[in-house]
């Protein structure tokens, strides 16, 4: 298990869409099983990957957990 978080300018729709071409049905294929204003939960492959967004400082504070996705998860972050 991994809990990764990091900072970027991108807004929160912006790393919302990242999330969901890279993880999703474009990218790695795993299912979204839920979806909030916030908070994006994809499973599959025997693990999950939760990315939730706050607002910090003129910033979005990016705060991933995951299971069996430490990789991609990691590749994921570098990519904001």
């Amino acid at each position: 298990m991994l809990n990764l978080s990091g900072k970027t300018s991108l807004s929160s729709e912006e790393i919302m869409q990242k999330a969901k071409d890279f993880f999703g049905q474009k990218g790695l294929k795993l299912e979204l099983t839920e979806e909030e204003p916030d908070c994006l939960t994809f499973t599959g492959g025997g693990g999950y990957v939760t990315a939730t967004i706050c607002p910090e400082e003129g910033k979005n504070r990016v705060e991933i957990i995951t299971q069996e996705w430490e990789y991609h998860v990691k590749e994921f972050m570098s990519s904001l």
